[in-house]
């Protein structure tokens, strides 16, 4: 991977990014994909945001190198205080948890203002992000999901408007695995999902055999749920 070439993750990230775009990629390592979007997807201005020395340096040393300082700035700081008020319209978060990624939203969204696009791309959790943007009025316009090198990654693109519009039919089922995902029901869908499910079913196992308590009920409950939810859904393709 380099700033011409991004991984397919990467690359999945930069499709959603608007031509032109003023970008901030949060937790940006090595700057690789504002350098892309600067030099592929023509944006106007973006900011690689690092909290980490390390990556920082690797940051500015790869946008030195590409020629790209009078377009990308590279700023070290938590989340979006690296970003100014107005500065961006469009910030690109990607590698990191689900609940992370939403704890980053939610401590700068007073930097959100100007913010017309989210392009987030959460390891695990993706529905922390579908219930921050509930919460906080985005609308979840877009989804994608893909494997690469043996893991399975979502794309969640978000835009302000009606957070309830893509949870027209089961929110509960949308919430967990996707509103647009689960129209799809690409091949990496059913096997992410049944993945879970049978993890799901080990770990309600192993809590039948431990000391019963108010905790454990709950949260035996609460697997239950998520299998029936996600079974319906994968014994209906299959039926």
């Amino acid at each position: 991977m380099n700033t011409d070439k991004l991984s397919a993750r990467l690359a999945a990230v930069a499709k959603y990014v608007p031509s032109g775009a003023r970008v901030a990629d949060i937790g940006s390592d090595h700057a690789y994909l504002p350098c892309f979007l600067a030099k592929k997807k023509g944006i106007s201005f973006g900011i690689a945001g690092e909290v980490a020395v390390g990556p920082f340096q690797l940051a500015e040393r790869n946008v030195l190198a590409e020629g790209l300082t009078d377009i990308i700035s590279v700023r070290m700081g938590d989340g979006l205080e690296v970003i100014e008020d107005g500065e961006v319209d469009c910030i690109t978060i990607a590698g990191m948890g689900g609940a992370l990624i939403a704890s980053i939203l939610e401590n700068g969204k007073e930097k959100l203002t100007s913010v017309k696009r989210l392009v987030l791309q959460p390891n695990i959790n993706a529905i922390s992000i579908r219930q921050w943007f509930i919460e906080n009025h985005w609308e979840l316009i877009a989804e994608e999901i893909l494997e690469e090198d043996g893991k399975i990654y979502e794309i969640l693109i978000g835009e302000k408007g009606d957070p309830y519009k893509p949870y027209n039919k089961n929110q509960d089922l949308g919430l967990l695995v996707g509103p647009f995902l689960v129209e799809e029901l690409d091949d990496t869908f059913k096997k992410k999902w049944t993945a879970e499910l049978n993890n799901w079913k080990r770990i309600y196992k192993a809590l039948e055999n431990a000391a019963q308590s108010p905790e454990t009920e709950d949260k035996k409950q609460e697997i239950i749920g998520k299998i029936k939810l996600v079974q319906e859904v994968l014994m209906d393709e299959n039926s």
